[in-house]
């Protein structure tokens, strides 16, 4: 029998059991479903609610569920919708009716919404140590590839040189940022619902502090209606995957371009790579492929649960059964291409002497700009007269060292010889010595500076 059938007379349509039925998804909760309800015994108890003999039987049963679900015994039944019903009849089926008391005071709503938060609040931490991981292997790579030289890009066009340590330090703040976002879903998770009841609020006299604190809760919710209803944390953690995801993504895209032939900046390792089943010469960087396609089921997730809550009243509606599946989803394949990434970050090869020879000279125009700044040229003077020197230069099929003193003296006479001294792509990466700049000193600051935030993160 449904916990809920007294109301109802006639037995439920199959295929409707089929749709209702959320155990294949949300047994996943078992292990934080049994901690809560451990808690709530204790919770009735304290309240004399529960003779502590019947607590303390009722506890004993749950703990020996653990132990089938941890060793993989627990059966479940035909007749179990969900994991909290499966829990409780397992319960039943082994204490007598005393089991039955167990839900006294408490509904599903409150109880689907506290496993839940503390399901993600474990969720968070994994995923803040897989994070960290890929944070530690790009500063690897940023100490190792100290001094290499890379075309940095805009609109994908070269613009200005920068250390390949830059590039890489780069996405460590991004990641930094989400690191941030996480903890920020770890506050939304840190008010328990449990107590809320149906909607509004438990009928029996529960210290809901000590029920909060006991589970590892900053405190109990304050408003049963909006305790049993909030799934902001869901979309909070789903907002936080997305947007992981898109830092992943772009990154995996550059790495893609970097590893082809026509740049051939990186190599990745033959452990990180695959072949073509018709073209022999092929090593295809499948990781980064999936990790670039998986960022777009990633956003996907989070506008499904935001459609499902934009139209609901207040309290719990049935929709929010569908708010776990895309966050064990995203946080499955987190799980999965953060390791990837890390791996295949440390396994890389940079080639420095090709990303140096990619450097087009056209490179330094900005330097040149600046050159005539420091002669007292306004400096949108000094822009338009190297924007000529450019095009001048590239009619004539001269790189801009080759370009004649006479022809730059033709489009602006504060131009001297000495400008050909502008040429040296070392000395443009230290002019950029700025607190956030890619000069070699600026980085080695900045490199410290990540290492103690990483430092911060792992106590």
């Amino acid at each position: 029998m449904k916990l809920w059938s007294g109301r109802l007379s006639g037995s439920m349509d199959e295929t409707f059991a089929l749709l209702n039925n959320s155990l294949p998804f949300d047994k996943r909760l078992a292990q934080v479903d049994v901690r809560g309800s451990v808690a709530w015994a204790h919770a009735l108890g304290r309240a004399g609610v529960l003779k502590q003999e019947d607590v303390d039987k009722i506890v004993t049963g749950l703990e020996a569920i653990v132990e089938e679900f941890n060793r993989a015994q627990f059966v479940f039944q035909e007749s179990d919708e969900d994991i909290h019903t499966a829990v409780e009849r397992r319960l039943t089926e082994m204490i007598g009716p005393v089991g039955g008391m167990l839900h006294t005071g408490r509904s599903r709503n409150d109880q689907v919404a506290t496993d839940f938060c503390m399901w993600v609040r474990e969720a968070v931490f994994r995923l803040e140590q897989n994070l960290t991981g890929l944070q530690s292997a790009l500063l690897e790579r940023a100490e190792q590839d100290m001094g290499v030289i890379l075309p940095g890009y805009t609109h994908f066009q070269q613009a200005q040189p920068i250390l390949f340590s830059h590039w890489w330090l780069s996405h460590f703040w991004e990641l930094q940022r989400d690191q941030q976002r996480l903890q920020r879903v770890l506050q939304q998770v840190s008010e328990l619902p449990l107590g809320s009841g149906a909607l509004a609020g438990t009928g029996f006299p529960i210290d809901r502090f000590a029920l909060a604190e006991e589970l590892g809760f900053a405190g109990p919710c304050s408003n049963s209606l909006d305790g049993v209803g909030n799934r902001d944390f869901a979309a909070e953690m789903l907002f936080w995957a997305a947007l992981t995801g898109v830092h992943l993504s772009k990154l995996a895209e550059a790495l893609i371009l970097y590893s082809t032939n026509e740049f051939g900046f990186i190599t990745l390792a033959d452990e990180f790579s695959t072949g073509s089943s018709l073209m022999p010469q092929k090593k295809n960087p499948d990781p980064l492929e999936l990790i670039r396609a998986k960022s777009s089921v990633l956003a996907g997730r989070l506008t499904g649960l935001l459609g499902t809550l934009k139209a609901l009243p207040s309290a719990y509606d049935k929709d929010l059964q569908e708010d776990k599946p895309p966050v064990f989803e995203a946080v499955d394949t987190m799980e999965l291409i953060l390791p990837v990434m890390s791996g295949l970050l440390l396994t890389l090869t940079v080639n420095g002497a090709r990303s140096r020879a990619a450097v087009n000279w056209q490179i330094l125009a900005t330097d040149l700009a600046d050159y005539l700044v420091q002669r007292g040229v306004p400096f949108r003077q000094a822009h338009s007269a190297t924007g000529q020197a450019v095009r001048r230069a590239t009619e004539l099929g001269l790189s801009l060292p080759e370009l004649l003193l006479a022809e730059w003296q033709a489009i602006h006479p504060m131009f001297a010889e000495d400008l050909y001294e502008v040429f040296n792509v070392e000395r443009s990466l230290e002019k950029r010595s700025a607190w956030g700049g890619t000069a070699p000193q600026a980085v080695k600051e900045q490199l410290e500076l990540a290492k103690k935030n990483l430092g911060q993160q792992q106590v």
